[in-house]
């Protein structure tokens, strides 16, 4: 039946530099690219070819889409993106690097924070310039659907309301789909897919530009899981 292919962005210019990116729309460093276009290689000399992408309103996972594909020759399939697949936001401390944040709040408040399932970073307060509202990508979303700060539990909800309204229907079909998206998106749908407990998620690790493959039956029940190392 149905083919899913996760696909974390290459690295990205914010990962390099050890910044927390979230919504920060920054695109891929130069690993990154090669990355990405690694992961074409791979899915090509697997004869992975999908026949629909989705990915996120981010630029450097909608690069990693292009680049993966044009490494297959495979440019046709359409694409369609939703911001309910960006990465989580990562609030106040998005644009931060992640070593000072954690001098300033101490290791465990980080560690809830970034490897938790429940607990999100401080918000956006009002009038903050990185708030999405003042991104003319998110001009026509009601501002009260967009985040300031998210929990792995919130970006799971937006990202599972979209991965049943959009993408479910298409492995239905018993198609070939390819996700690309990030860290946190990804886990998400990871967690999900393989029925994993909140306390399970907090030791996944998505990595960049390698592509996860699961099978599903009829029932959309995951029967295989593969990684395309």
């Amino acid at each position: 039946m149905g083919r899913l292919i996760l696909l974390r962005h290459g690295q990205s210019l914010y990962n390099r530099r050890n910044i927390f990116t979230g919504w920060t729309d920054v695109d891929l460093s130069e690993e990154g690219i090669a990355e990405a276009k690694r992961a074409g290689q791979l899915l090509k000399e697997s004869g992975l070819y999908p026949e629909i992408c989705f990915s996120s309103w981010l630029k450097r996972a909608i690069h990693t889409a292009q680049l993966a594909l044009g490494e297959m020759d495979w440019e046709q399939i359409d694409c369609c993106k939703s911001w309910k697949l960006n990465e989580r936001h990562y609030g106040a401390w998005q644009g931060r690097n992640k070593d000072e944040v954690k001098a300033e709040v101490g290791e465990e408040a980080f560690i809830a924070v970034r490897r938790g399932y429940a607990t999100p970073p401080p918000p956006l307060p009002d009038g903050d310039p990185r708030l999405p509202q003042n991104d003319p990508k998110f001009r026509l979303i009601d501002p009260q659907d967009l985040p300031r700060s998210e929990s792995l539990k919130e970006t799971r909800r937006r990202t599972l309301n979209y991965f049943y309204e959009a993408i479910a229907p298409e492995l239905a079909r018993g198609r070939t789909v390819l996700v690309s998206a990030h860290g946190n998106s990804l886990r998400a749908l990871t967690m999900s897919i393989e029925g994993l407990s909140p306390d399970e998620i907090v030791h996944v690790e998505i990595p960049t530009g390698v592509p996860i493959l699961y099978h599903f039956d009829e029932t959309l029940k995951m029967q295989e899981k593969k990684v395309l190392a």
